[in-house]
């Protein structure tokens, strides 16, 4: 028996029905349906790292280090498998199995010591949420290197779902259609005070000042993305209307802000400090002052993004259903003025990631490695789908800090807000 009709034999029983994907062992058999996606195992490493590791994380050491790969492009091959596993949770071999799985090991030469584990993941310390753990965490991932970044994301340096329409179909286009949109829900105009928590590499707070004349304090954790925002921000011309500080958003002196951007930081705020973090928000606004937020949302399954996001990508990462957020904000004193989902609008935005990382990949290879790379293309394809097939979501929360009469000075109609007709 060859080891791809054995491995394919013991999986079709694990799973309790025939493979959705072709097996290629390395020995160069081959078992499984012909027309399913082809699964290579390269060497018998990628089944140690299972067979220590069995699951999502597993899988995911085993792709990045080399060892299993998947032929023509991954996305499709993803989520075809994953539809012909719906509703069948996760496999996990049960005590019954495990004789079984020992056995066929041997025969194999499956068995020997824990396979050491690529490198990317995270290393963090100390109490969650604490300060300098949220540092170390933002660090990690934000401070890969600004010329991965710039690679990556392209001229707009926009790590955050675009706003694509008919007139921005273009990745840059669609990131400034994303700055203006933000910046006509906030009613910013000249003078205006914007705080941009989470700011990224300063491209919205640029845009806000050099667009709408906005007077903009901007806040990032990463050194790196630091130091890219301030050069951006002289470069531009703009130092006298922006200010870029490498701060904790719970160091944010001062207040009275006439808007306050968030872009897709709430998520690294933690689940048990979010209500502060909303109710420190609602204190440096300005009454009638407005808040525009931009968050993922996911249910109640695997609120960190699961074992591969949570351990490679984002450690502490938490997100909700948007409906939860909102209640949060409201609770915290503000109120809710307009929801818009994106959610279609970051499958797009990554698919043009996913795209700039496929046509230099060359280049990525010489800035971060060869595993780097892998692990930034099962990232981008799994990112993909989860907003594709709804298992994750973005919106934008509009809020404002009402007077103490209840007054808000938010239009009726949100009309203003699209002059290109929207989405």
């Amino acid at each position: 028996m060859t080891p791809a009709s054995r491995l394919a034999g013991l999986l079709t029983d694990l799973l309790g029905r025939p493979l959705p994907f072709r097996l290629k062992a390395w020995d160069g058999s081959t078992a499984g349906p012909a027309d399913a996606p082809t699964v290579v195992l390269r060497n018998r490493r990628a089944l140690r790292r299972l067979l220590w590791q069995p699951g999502e994380l597993g899988l995911a050491d085993a792709y990045i280090s080399g060892d299993l790969d998947v032929e023509g492009d991954l996305a499709p091959a993803l989520s075809q498998v994953r539809r012909a596993l719906a509703g069948h949770g996760p496999v996990r071999p049960g005590a019954r199995d495990w004789p079984r799985l020992l056995a066929d090991a041997a025969r194999l030469g499956v068995l020997g010591p824990r396979p050491v584990p690529p490198g990317g993941r995270a290393r963090v310390r100390g109490a969650l949420h604490s300060r300098a753990r949220d540092r170390a965490v933002i660090s990690h991932h934000y401070d890969l290197s600004n010329e991965f970044y710039a690679l990556l994301l392209g001229p707009a340096m926009a790590y955050s779902c675009a706003y694509w329409t008919p007139k921005s179909d273009t990745l840059q286009t669609a990131q400034e259609a994303k700055f203006d949109l933000i910046c006509r829900k906030l009613a910013l105009e000249p003078g205006s005070r914007l705080l941009d928590v989470g700011c990224g590499w300063g491209a919205l707070a640029v845009h806000a000042a050099r667009a709408f004349g906005a007077q903009v304090t901007a806040v990032t954790l990463s050194a790196r993305q630091h130091a890219f925002a301030t050069a951006a921000v002289e470069a531009a011309g703009l130092g006298g209307q922006v200010k870029v500080l490498l701060r904790d958003y719970r160091e944010i002196d001062g207040g009275s802000y006439d808007a306050i951007s968030c872009v897709e930081m709430g998520e690294h705020v933690g689940d048990r400090e979010y209500p502060a973090f909303a109710r420190r928000l609602h204190g440096l606004l300005a009454p009638h002052g407005r808040l525009l937020v931009q968050q993922m949302s996911r249910g109640t399954v695997a609120p960190g993004g699961g074992a591969f996001i949570e351990t490679y990508i984002a450690p502490d990462m938490h997100m909700r259903p948007v409906g939860e957020t909102v209640a949060l904000l409201e609770s915290a004193g503000l109120e809710v003025r307009n929801v818009e989902a994106l959610r279609e609008h970051y499958a797009r935005t990554i698919d043009a990631w996913h795209d700039n990382l496929r046509e230099h990949r060359g280049e990525f290879t010489a800035l971060v490695g060869e595993p780097t790379v892998r692990l930034w293309e099962l990232y981008m394809a799994g990112s993909s789908l989860a907003f594709a097939e709804r298992r994750m979501g973005v919106d934008h929360v509009l809020a404002v800090r009402p007077d103490g009469d209840g007054t808000s000075r938010v239009p009726a109609t949100p009309a203003g807000w699209y002059p290109e007709g929207g989405a």
